[in-house]
């Protein structure tokens, strides 16, 4: 017999049965109803009783007569169904909604990334406006993607752990380009941003030596575990991000202000800053490039939906730039992979991890096997005495001044001397010595808490003494900063203080005829925790 004809008969069965099942509750009812007892003297059955009383719990009625057809029918013969007229068609395999099966391994992360897409979309002239901008910079993009190529393995993997939604694998596109040093002037720092305060409270540890915000592992753990209970606070992905942006406290007014007007609670109807506003606009249009990159003219290339770093707990105390050699790779990539480390020398102490790229781990150890512990450093911390100044120590250690402040984050104009810093080990007669410069994407580390640096700009009829005891420190400090001969109108100090200036007095508390103390000038302070 033909499909066709197979695939046309197999829908008369199916029909059939159909109608059978739906007669069922009758049969059943009939059956039920027959007498279980006979005449003795005539062995017939007692005649059934008028009605049946029977209640179907789908269709909703009862007290049915029996139809005597029904005891009487017999099967359905298909050999005696008339010919089928209809249209005819073979279906090959059911038809059915699209289902991924995350079973299947993916080759590509991409892939991987929009099989994992489930955050509702977000549409409106804001997403046109940033897909556009996006898409008319495919060199931008470009750089993003391939810096994103070393990353976003570990962060898929962390987002599944979670079951989070894994458009957030793409949010450090928003936050810093993929780039883990970056630094913002709220002082958020590394690939997903962390202000110091965030930062502390999901224990990403900041020191001298280390700061958790750059380092890959931790930062991504911290940041999803934030955006996870900022999630389960407000039961919305879009709040929860606007929450990561703005503050989950800010989200919060915002969404009682709206409740109390009656307004409603969405992400696009709240009032808060431009840069929230745009924020969560810039994600859905990279979600938009990444979902069909061909469509926007986008060359995306595939990443390898493997392990790219694995880690190392057990460290010795090491120079970067050894440990990259250890490890025969660019200082660049282990920086990149090691964006943490906030000196050139890395202290086990006070260092989680070393990452490595997986392929590099045996030789790194092979290699590590040949050195004793002297030999891995070249640096060390020192504690500078009262009366050292920069110049000094760079000439005592044999480091040319610009190098020395570099790797302890001090800006090319500053002559403070910081409490702490890192100096090469030993000394030198012979001349500055040349330890090779780190590469640009390494960035000034956050300065120890303590001193901070300010600049104070002198007013008429000031004095040192009393600029001395205002930031309460001596006059012989102020003359060390600071070549000073007769104070002038404009001429600006360097002050190192671990206090704030002592407040003034209010006004009205002042004494009569005595004159207001002239406030200080603007004050330039480095970035702190």
């Amino acid at each position: 017999m033909p499909a066709v004809q197979k695939a046309a008969y197999g829908f008369s069965l199916c029909a059939a049965a159909r109608a059978l099942t739906a007669l069922a509750p009758f049969l059943l009812a009939a059956c039920a109803a027959q007498p279980t007892s006979s005449d003795p003297a005539t062995g017939a059955a007692s005649a059934p009783p008028a009605r049946i009383q029977v209640e179907s719990p789908v269709l909703g009625f009862r007290g049915v007569a029996p139809d005597p057809r029904i005891a009487l029918s017999r099967p359905l013969d298909a050999n005696r169904l008339p010919p089928f007229e209809g249209l005819r068609e073979e279906l090959r395999e059911p038809r059915g909604l699209a289902r991924v099966d995350r079973t299947v391994r993916q080759d590509d992360v991409w892939q991987r990334i929009r099989d994992g897409f489930s955050m509702p979309d977000l549409a409106g002239p804001l997403v046109a406006e940033k897909t556009a901008w996006y898409v008319a910079r495919p060199d931008y993009l470009k750089r993003v993607f391939e810096r994103s190529r070393r990353y976003l393995f570990h962060i898929v993997e962390e987002i599944e752990k979670r079951g989070l939604p894994t458009e957030l694998a793409l949010l450090p596109m928003v936050e810093s380009s993929f780039n883990p040093m970056a630094y913002s002037r709220a002082h958020a720092s590394g690939l997903w941003q962390f202000i110091p305060g965030t930062g502390k409270r999901y224990e990403l540890a900041q020191n001298w030596w280390y700061d958790g915000r750059r380092d890959i592992v931790a930062s991504t753990s911290a940041a999803l575990d934030y955006l996870k209970d900022v999630y389960e606070m407000h039961g919305d992905w879009h709040l929860a991000l606007a929450s990561y942006n703005w503050g989950e406290n800010a989200v919060a007014r915002a969404l009682e202000k709206n409740r109390a007007a009656n307004l409603p609670l969405d992400y696009s109807s709240l009032t808060m800053p431009l840069e929230t506003r745009h924020y969560v606009p810039k994600l859905q249009a990279l979600k938009n490039i990444i979902s069909n990159p061909a469509l926007f003219g986008i060359d995306l290339e595939p990443i390898p939906n493997q392990l790219y770093f694995t880690t190392i707990t057990k460290t010795r105390d090491i120079d970067v730039r050894l440990a990259a050699q250890l490890a025969e790779m660019p200082v660049e990539e282990f920086i990149a992979l090691n964006p943490g480390f906030s000196r050139p020398m890395i202290r086990a102490a006070l260092t989680p991890r070393i990452v490595l790229p997986a392929d590099r781990v045996e030789v790194f150890h092979e290699n590590l096997t040949r050195y004793d512990d002297k030999s891995l450093v070249s640096w060390q911390a020192y504690q500078p005495k009262k009366g050292d100044t920069l110049e000094a120590i760079a000439k005592k250690f044999g480091v040319a001044l610009v190098q020395l402040k570099e790797v302890n984050g001090i800006g090319p104009r500053v002559r403070a001397v910081p409490a702490v810093m890192v100096v090469p080990t030993g000394s030198s007669l012979d001349g500055a010595r040349d330890l090779g410069r780190l590469p640009i994407m390494y960035a000034p580390p956050i300065p120890l808490s303590g001193p901070r640096t300010l600049t104070h700009t002198v007013k008429a009829g000031e004095t040192l003494p009393g600029i001395a005891s205002r930031y309460r420190v001596s006059v012989g400090d102020l003359r060390r900063w600071n070549k000073i001969g007769r104070l002038s109108a404009g001429q600006k100090l360097t002050i190192q203080t671990k206090a704030g200036p002592v407040k003034k007095k209010p006004a009205s508390k002042q004494a009569k005829g005595k004159p207001r103390q002239a406030s200080p000038g603007r004050l330039i302070k480095k970035s702190s925790d």
